[in-house]
């Protein structure tokens, strides 16, 4: 397998991941993936993959035209060379002439990985692999994530006051944060699979976890509960909300989880730890659903728990420029944390302006 790239390798895999972000709110529970074919210096066609059980990129890319022969496809994922819900893309360029594909990464799923490559070569194709590599492993994150460990890609979203504080004594959050961040929020939302909150929240808030966007098409979220004793109103707002909200319980208690059932939410026994839902039965679970990426919303609480267990790949704060005062909430409960050599260290990752908040993207130090 080659490895001289040129400069316009890049410029044309830039456009395909272009192209494969399009899908970034549809595609799931597949990769988001974008294809160019390139023909004699000119752009001939290109696709993306949509939604699952719909086109892959390179078919659709090959749809647009009927000069793919002696072409080079650039796609930002190694073409399958397995039957899942639609045929091998490979064979789909090789029938149609193909004479060189150029891919940002190899495909971490177990029944492609390096396979679809070798078939490719073997079929006579030039074939070049690593072009903007780093940059299509980050659109596709969550998906390698479960790929490789089995679980999914898991981020907090959180917002807080200039000194650190989440709400009033009582409980009075709203707002915190500009109208600009709230907005932002939604497109996290439309990013994920799922979206994972606790009882408390539920009981306090009686949040709808959905997302309101009007200028993109999105694919609802899964709404998840950590429901340890069941506490799950019937009548909460989500319960009449379009899509799905699981309730993730260690609760044996069946006259209650049929009343939620008929109330149309989905009740899952998992393990328990310390008489809770054990967090990392959690993400095993949601891996094995094919979810690929979750967002938690949740309180002190939860939030303090998944830090010490060390379970977030990504932190979310909006830094609003206001001051709660120090009875206000704080982010995390850590009961743990009692010297400074118990700290917990965030790495800083990005910080940008949003509205007149910051937004600050944190991960594991």
């Amino acid at each position: 397998m080659t490895y001289l790239q040129t400069q316009e390798d890049a410029v044309y895999m830039a456009r395909a991941l272009n192209l494969a972000k399009k899908g970034l709110y549809t595609t799931s529970p597949n990769p988001r993936v974008g294809c160019v074919l390139v023909k004699n210096d000119q752009i001939i066609a290109e696709g993306w993959h949509v939604r699952a059980g719909q086109g892959h990129a390179e078919v659709e890319a090959l749809k647009q035209t009927s000069a793919a022969e002696g072409a080079t496809a650039y796609v930002t994922l190694e073409p399958c060379s397995h039957y899942g819900r639609t045929p091998p893309c490979c064979d789909a360029l090789i029938k149609a002439g193909i004479k060189k594909v150029v891919v940002a990464m190899q495909d971490p799923n177990p029944l492609v990985a390096g396979n679809g490559l070798k078939k490719l070569q073997a079929a006579g194709i030039e074939v070049l692999c690593g072009i903007l590599e780093n940059d299509a492993k980050a659109l596709n994150r969550g998906f390698i994530k479960r790929m490789l460990s089995g679980k999914p890609f898991v981020r907090s979203k959180l917002a807080m006051s200039l000194d650190g504080r989440t709400a009033m004594a009582n409980g009075e959050s709203k707002w915190i944060t500009s109208v600009q961040s709230r907005q932002d929020v939604q497109y996290l939302r439309a990013e994920s699979c799922a979206i994972l909150t606790g009882i408390n929240t539920v009981l306090a808030d009686d949040p709808s976890l959905n997302v309101r966007l009007t200028d993109t098409e999105v694919l609802q979220p899964v709404r998840v509960i950590l429901d340890s004793q069941l506490k799950m109103p019937v009548s909460a707002r989500m319960a009449g909300l379009a899509g799905y909200t699981w309730i993730l319980t260690c609760s044996q208690n069946q006259q209650k989880t049929q009343d939620l059932e008929q109330a149309g939410f989905k009740v899952f026994q998992l393990p328990k730890k310390n008489n809770r839902v054990d967090l990392t039965a959690v993400f095993d679970f949601l891996g094995r659903q094919q979810i690929n990426e979750v967002l938690i919303e949740a309180g002190a609480i939860l939030n303090g728990a998944l830090l010490e267990a060390d379970l977030v790949d990504e932190w979310i704060i909006y830094m609003a420029t206001c001051v709660l005062g120090d009875s206000g909430r704080g982010l995390f409960s850590l009961p743990s944390v009692q010297n400074m050599a118990d700290k917990k260290v965030l790495q800083l990752k990005n910080v940008r302006q949003v509205g007149a908040d910051l937004k600050l993207t944190l991960s594991r130090a």
